[in-house]
């Protein structure tokens, strides 16, 4: 007996012990599982990361910047249809349980041991709370710990948050599938909706998703996935929440979803969406990528297409000036199946030399004879054949050539027959700014955003070459000269230190003596340029241009008076906006305001402050007045002077195929030393646009490839889209400006600078003066073309008449 008393009480101990053990170790797992929980209050202030998205001056969404592409939107902005579909398919007992949902736990449970018999995945029956708790504080491991874990934070955050803020976290959490963090984004890349717009079809089949994107995908699983989607309306029926018609009905609709998920519809802006996001960058750094904020930009999407347009085909044309270079490829015999051994010759081509994303009417052919014969490559059978235009076979005869195999690019026209088409060498760049705001309302960078990212706008520095003269013109009148000083265009030479002789020369190679500053600056004058900057001085030329704005430093050489400096496309547009909004620097800006994810400004490019009296009522006396936008750099009435030349150079100078136009016109060409770049910059009342043409290795474009042959014809063409059904605007003119009409054209004077009438009496007569007299700055050579002092003609015998000033 006492020995099996013995033995039970040993047995009792050692039970006792066992469950001591046992309860130590649990309580040790205990303590190491939960020692780093989160704790629930953490969520309160928790937000996904949400994209940035960039929106038009017009609102159109031009592009997005995110580390998960998501759209926040709040629960008061979710429409009830849109919560209630995935209640049904998730939680439908969300607003009546604590975190937990017991009887929903219980039968996921029994429903497992069928699933795992079966061997189908098993269900968690995890309510919205614990998916939210899961998906925000825990991992996505499949452990008893991690499950018990989020049972206990999905009490806590019962306790911490509404109900309201949890589902508005998970709706705006939960991945989706097809690049889709949230509902806004999904609705957005399956449907190209926003969630207000989804039908209840496509309501019910977002609520499919959750349980697994892969699963129910809209095209390669379409039948699981309208099936999935169908039983989420009987689940809503069920409830309550639909009638049965609604749910029938659209039970009988397809699905029907985008190809592909895509950023945004607008595609033209790649060039400046990419910048915006350089400079985003140095404003708030990585932010950018999970912050939520809105960027409203300074876009105009309809200046923008026709920006990219005109750049895309001017290039083109200037490249067919220059001759086929020849087929990307070759498959020798055109046999069955010849469009994969095609396909796989275009993958291995250098990405500069595929067809570019903008040309979607490009198509692959290959050549059956020399004579103009093709295949499409894409085309259905028996629609496969077709004939290149006569003039495009010629065009590549006289080039490179055409043979049987040659594999090319070819676009339809409107007759049927089919384009020769070949990516150009040679790139570019256009910009167009608002003169008065800065606005940056297009830019394109290049000629294809696909084949090359690099921005040529805003990271090519290239001499402007001619381009830069109307800021030395204008450095001179606000010195000592005026619209009636003469300059002499004459041959010119100056010595350097090392005693190297430099003669400028004209483009022409012909001098034409003394001239007005605008007969200078409209036909382009070398020599007069550099003669006009040696008088005033190139440290003040110098300093002057970079006031300006047009570039960022100049060296005082009378070389940089022809455009040596090097500038970008980006810089040298904006500065010439001086010359149309009264002499003001304006700040060219793509980023016009930025709101956070509350709708609190962050950013606003315009600095200026309102005077007082903005924020009183109306009271029917003059509106505050805000003071122009820019710093003060020029006098106006040099700016309006500097204007009126430029007209003239689209009237009658180097630019004068632009005044067919046939509207208030203003702008100049520049051509670098060997045609290395071609530019113009032109602008209307109100609209400046610079085009740049050049070679990314700054090779020679070709003789005669000058600004008026190869940049100007792109200026024109975007200018006649920009302007086009928009009302006729002259320039303004400067109140306090002195007109007088000097050899035929009404000039502007500062008060004072004027030319002044002289009284002659009728009985004396002038004539000939002394050569030293005439030639004052002491110049040793006589002009070319000119007569000689003594067959000056005698100035007539007549009062009043108008002097013009000094003759440098």
């Amino acid at each position: 007996m006492k020995s099996t008393e013995r033995w039970f009480a040993m047995a009792g101990v050692v039970l006792m012990s066992m469950v001591a053990i046992a309860g130590f170790a649990i309580a040790i797992y205990a303590a190491w599982l939960f020692h780093d929980l989160p704790d629930g209050n953490e969520i309160v202030d928790y937000r996904p990361p949400t994209s940035t998205r960039l929106f038009a001056w017009d609102g159109t969404l031009i592009g997005e910047f995110a580390q998960e592409r998501r759209i926040f939107i709040p629960y008061n902005r979710i429409p009830e249809r849109v919560s209630r579909a995935f209640l049904a398919a998730e939680d439908r007992n969300f607003f009546n349980h604590s975190g937990v949902d017991v009887g929903g736990l219980s039968r996921a449970m029994v429903k497992n041991v069928i699933n795992f018999v079966q061997g189908r995945r098993l269900e968690g029956g995890s309510t919205i709370t614990q998916q939210v708790a899961k998906n925000v504080l825990l991992s996505n491991e499949r452990t008893i710990g991690r499950k018990l874990k989020e049972f206990i934070l999905a009490r806590r955050l019962e306790t911490s948050l509404t109900k309201e803020q949890i589902l508005e976290l998970y709706l705006n959490d939960i991945y989706l599938g097809y690049r889709s963090n949230g509902i806004g984004t999904a609705a957005y890349n399956y449907f190209g909706k926003s969630v207000d717009q989804l039908t209840l079809a496509e309501t019910a089949y977002l609520a499919a998703l959750p349980k697994g994107p892969h699963n129910y995908h809209p095209i390669r699983r379409k039948d699981q996935a309208i099936a999935r989607r169908n039983w989420i309306l009987g689940e809503m029926v069920s409830v309550g929440w639909v009638t049965n018609a609604e749910a029938e009905a659209a039970m009988r609709e397809d699905l029907v979803v985008q190809s592909a998920p895509q950023r945004a519809k607008y595609r033209d802006a790649d060039f400046f969406v990419s910048e915006v996001e350089r400079r985003s960058k140095a404003l708030f750094g990585e932010d950018i990528y999970s912050a939520g904020y809105y960027m409203k930009t300074t876009l105009d999407p309809k200046l923008q297409t026709a920006a990219r347009i005109a750049l895309m085909d001017g290039l083109e044309l200037y490249d067919r000036r220059h001759g086929w270079r020849g087929a990307w490829g070759n498959i020798g015999s055109i046999n069955e199946g010849w469009q994969q051994e095609a396909a796989a010759v275009e993958a291995k081509l250098p990405e500069r030399r595929r067809a570019p994303f903008e040309r979607p009417d490009w198509q692959v052919a290959v050549v059956e004879r020399a004579g103009g014969s093709i295949r499409l490559a894409e085309a259905p059978a028996g629609e496969n054949h077709g004939n290149l235009r006569g003039s495009d076979v010629a065009w590549a005869q006289g080039g490179a050539g055409l043979k049987a195999g040659d594999l090319i690019y070819v676009a339809r026209d409107a007759t049927g027959a089919y384009a020769l088409k070949q990516v150009p060498a040679v790139n570019g760049a256009l910009v167009a700014v608002d003169p008065w705001t800065g606005r940056v309302v297009a830019m394109v960078g290049g000629y294809s955003f696909s084949l090359s990212k690099f921005n040529r706008a805003t990271q090519a520095k290239r001499q402007p070459g001619s381009a830069i003269k109307p800021f030395i013109y204008a450095t001179a009148l606000e010195g000592d000269f005026t619209p009636a000083s003469i300059v002499v265009d004459g041959p010119i030479t100056f010595k350097g230190g090392n005693g190297e002789a430099w003669s400028p020369k004209n483009y022409s190679r012909t001098y034409y003596g003394p001239q007005t500053l605008r007969k200078g600056l409209e036909l382009s004058r070398n020599a007069m340029t550099v003669r006009l900057a040696d008088k005033v001085g190139m440290k003040t030329v110098a300093a002057k241009v970079v006031q300006y704005g047009a570039v960022d430093s100049m060296e005082p050489y009378l070389s940089n008076a022809l455009g040596s400096t090097e500038t970008t496309p980006y810089q040298l547009t904006a500065a010439y906006s001086a010359f149309v909004n009264g002499g003001r620097r304006i700040k060219p800006h793509l980023i016009e305001l930025v709101q956070d994810y509350q709708g609190k400004v962050i950013y606003r490019a315009d600095q200026r402050k309102c005077p007082a009296g903005c924020t009183r009522a109306f009271d029917g006396t003059e509106s505050p007045r805000l003071m122009p936008e820019g710093q003060q750099v020029m006098d106006p009435i040099v700016a309006y002077q500097i204007n009126s030349f430029l007209q003239g150079v689209v009237q009658r100078g180097t630019a004068a195929r632009a005044s067919a136009l046939g509207i208030p016109l203003g702008g100049k060409t520049g051509t670098t030393n060997e045609y290395r770049s071609a530019w113009f910059v032109g602008f209307t009342p109100d609209l400046v646009a610079g085009v740049f043409v050049g070679f990314d290795d700054n090779r020679s474009l070709g003789e005669s490839e000058t600004g008026g042959s190869a940049a100007l014809p792109i200026f024109i063409d975007f200018m006649a889209a920009a302007t086009k059904n928009k009302p006729v605007k002259d320039f303004r003119k400067p109140k306090d400006a002195v007109y007088v009409s000097i050899r035929g054209h009404e000039e502007a004077f500062r008060p004072g600078t004027e030319p002044k009438p002289i009284e002659r009496t009728p009985d004396v007569v002038d004539g000939p003066k002394p050569y030293t007299e005439v030639w004052r700055d002491g110049l040793t050579g006589q002009p070319s073309n000119q007569p000689t002092p003594q067959e000056q003609p005698k100035k007539k015998k007549y009062v009043d008449e108008i002097e013009e000033e000094v003759l440098y």
